[in-house]
């Protein structure tokens, strides 16, 4: 009986072991509906996801596609990443002695594809629900969503859009919580217990590492934006809050300069910076000599000479005019051919088109969501196009890309700029620190915005270069093609006109021999024709001096000599900052002949009172003429030697006729080699008494066998036969 009883209060009570392994047994249970939980839940969330991708986005037409990139953003890579992570999930029911390790390295396994994708999709969470809220305006526009997303999801109730845009959120913060779980029912001296550990650990680090992205993006946001504001919009945003901080940073960086505190170094950032600088100063020069070739190939076919009579009857001409019609009208319109890109997606509702590139690409995204909206060159290049009367070829395949890489860069380096305005208020912030111990919040915040600028921009700033470098490279190659087509072009068709020609026939050698002959005949006859013209070629005039200028003239001639005076031939309106706008006949001293940047055909001169640059083609020397009266001061003696010799009468060539002997009164030099020189009281053959204009001012005379060019006012006739009494002025 005892035994029995005893056996029987054992069966009721059951034996010690059997105590031990009812708690791991109710472990064992919990742990299984945990895993349960987790894969049953991920079932469900895919299926969301899948709605939401495959019918609730396809449905919503009247959205803008910018728009749906916004909202849906990367859903399409989320639902590629959970369905693996499903996928493997569920194989792991196979083996259900080691399915909670198997869990465990799955999801140290998917740490960085999930932390990939999810942190795009919470980057891009606050735009979208800016979006949420603008719909929420429009009435009519709301309950059309409202209706659409009812229909697929009734669970969505009211909420629609937030409920359904919270969901991927809501799952990759719960992922730490479902491990957590399983963990809690493992025991501790199982094997599965340190790979769960890690694999806990490694999801919190994921929803750790997607706020801190979220963090540094809206931090990014806030500096990118390039706004143009006038003075008076900049004016009015100064107050005392932006004094302070605009003060205190300046006199951290006059302490840095000045060596009372250290500067902080950081080689690596420095480093990205300067081959950013690099590549933004590349894009901006290529942006301006694209700039200046368009304009200068608008230029070169606005100029049709085959339109115009050449007076020249038959031969080569005529097939020269024939294939520059056909280039005009045919090659060049097709090089010129007008393209349009198609629009590959928007960054918002009713905004112009571009494609979003984010400043980090992303493997596992190419919609990525950023502060810069970045139009991609592959778009550009690899877009379907077709003729349109708006845009011409090279403007959309090379200008437009160019211009909007150009707009991109402009979010970086602001950037860049924040980030030392940030640096010096952290290097503030870290003094403080060490003399005081403690610091405030505002301190702290300054402190970890510049850490979220500069980890932002070491991790994304060498990404963004080489997607920078990359784009460019491309726009180079499309220019190049450009150019080589055009090439091919004009060459085939050059064929057909080459073949009439009377000597296609002949060899290379040959042809070009043939050349040479006739370029140095016709040199020849071009050399001859300027000895012809040179003979009767007028004598240069000086350009009569503005009323009021002779005071300035004999200022700059008294400080630079006659060697530096030029005279401006046209009038000048200066366009840029340091250029000149000076009148027909100003006088001016050259300083020198060439601007900053080594450019000849800018000089910079003085005018007397300004300095600047004016173009040397409008400039010629100017040849100082002395003064009626300093003249008069020089031929006459003074009045001593006056009251000895007497005065020779002084008359000007107009009354003297052809083939005269007459005497120089002056000394005259020669300026250029259509006059002669004269000494005071040479004789002189006037052989004719005014210019090939009939203009009496100046006489062609002869002097010790040299015939050239002298003022009429320099001579007077010989004197009567009483030479004797008669001395020549000094």
């Amino acid at each position: 009986m005892t035994d029995h009883g005893d056996d029987e209060l054992s069966s009721r009570t059951g034996s010690p072991d059997e105590e031990g392994r009812v708690p791991e047994e109710r472990s064992l249970l919990h742990q299984s509906l945990a895993v349960r939980e987790l894969i049953d839940t991920e079932v469900s969330y895919l299926h969301v996801l899948q709605l939401c991708a495959l019918d609730i986005r396809s449905h919503l037409q009247q959205l803008p596609q910018g728009d749906l990139d916004v909202l849906f953003s990367n859903i399409d890579d989320i639902i590629k990443v959970n369905s693996k992570l499903l996928h493997d999930l569920q194989e792991t029911a196979s083996r259900e002695e080691e399915q909670v390790q198997l869990i465990g390295n799955l999801f140290l396994e998917f740490q960085e594809e999930l932390e990939q994708v999810y942190k795009v999709y919470c980057a891009s969470y606050e735009q979208a629900l800016l979006l949420v809220e603008a719909y929420r305006m429009e009435p009519q526009l709301q309950r059309e969503i409202q209706d659409t997303i009812e229909a697929v999801l009734p669970q969505a109730g009211s909420s629609g859009l937030s409920f359904l845009l919270v969901i991927p959120l809501q799952r990759i913060t719960k992922y730490p919580l479902l491990l957590q779980k399983i963990l809690e029912n493992t025991l501790p001296d199982a094997s599965a217990y340190p790979v769960l550990q890690r694999a806990t650990s490694a999801l919190q680090d994921v929803v750790t590492n997607i706020n801190e992205y979220k963090r540094r993006k809206e931090v990014a946001s806030k500096y990118t934006k390039v706004e143009h504001l006038s003075l008076r919009e900049r004016l009015a945003r100064i107050n005392m809050h932006t004094l302070s901080k605009k003060t205190t940073r300046l006199g951290q960086l006059l302490k840095q300069e000045a060596g009372l505190v250290p500067k902080t170094e950081d080689k690596e950032f420095d480093d990205l910076e300067e081959s950013f600088h690099w590549v933004s100063l590349c894009v901006t020069e290529l942006k301006n000599n694209v700039a200046a070739y368009l304009d200068n190939l608008e230029a070169f076919l606005r100029f049709r000479p085959q339109e115009y009579d050449l007076d020249i009857p038959g031969g080569p001409v005529v097939q020269y005019c024939y294939l520059a019609r056909d280039l005009q009208l045919q090659t060049f319109p097709e090089f010129m051919g007008t393209l349009r890109p198609r629009k590959v997606g928007c960054r918002a509702r009713g905004h112009s088109w571009s494609v979003r590139v984010g400043l980090e690409p992303s493997p596992a995204t190419s919609k990525a969501p950023s502060p810069c909206a970045l139009p991609s060159a592959t778009s550009f290049l690899n877009s379907q196009v077709h003729l349109s009367p708006q845009k011409q070829r090279l403007e959309a395949l090379v200008w437009q890309p160019l211009c909007s890489l150009a707009k991109a860069l402009a979010g970086p380096q602001n950037l860049i700029k924040k980030r030392l305005d940030k640096l010096l208020d952290f290097e503030r912030v870290e003094e403080k620190l060490l003399e005081v111990g403690s610091m405030t919040y505002e301190e702290e915040a300054a402190r970890h915005m510049y850490e979220a600028l500069n980890s932002l921009l070491v991790a994304e700033l060498p990404q963004f270069k080489q997607l920078a470098v990359r784009w460019l490279g491309q726009i180079l190659c499309t220019f190049v093609t450009l150019q080589r087509d055009l090439a091919k072009q004009v060459l085939q068709r050059a064929e057909g006109s080459l073949a009439q020609l009377p000597h296609h026939h002949l060899s290379d050698p040959a042809f070009r021999k043939l050349v040479e002959d006739a370029l140095g005949q016709t040199s020849h006859q071009l050399h001859s024709f300027q000895e012809n013209f040179e003979k009767v070629l007028p004598p240069p005039t000086t350009q009569p001096l503005l009323p009021g200028a002779e005071h300035q003239v004999q200022a700059l001639l008294s400080r630079y000599g006659p060697g530096k005076l030029y005279q401006v031939t046209s009038n000048i309106s200066g366009s840029g900052t340091l250029d000149l706008t000076l009148p027909r006949g100003h006088v001016v001293a050259l300083l020198q002949d060439k601007d900053t940047k080594g450019n000849s055909s800018r000089w910079l001169v003085d005018t007397g009172g300004h300095r600047g640059y004016v173009p040397a083609g409008k400039l010629e020397l100017y040849h100082v003429v002395p003064r009626e009266e300093e003249l008069r001061g020089q031929a006459r003696p003074h009045r001593d030697s006056q009251r000895q010799t007497p005065e020779p009468t002084l008359a000007s060539v107009p009354s003297v006729p052809a083939v005269t002997q007459v005497v120089a009164v002056y000394p005259f030099v020669a300026r250029s080699s259509h006059e002669v020189s004269l000494q005071a009281g040479q004789q002189v053959t006037v052989l004719e008494a005014q210019d090939k204009k009939g203009n009496p001012e100046w006489s062609l005379v002869e002097v010790n066998g040299q015939r050239g060019y002298v003022p009429s006012s320099f001579l007077a006739r010989a004197p009567g036969p009483a030479l004797w009494g008669w001395s020549l002025p000094s």
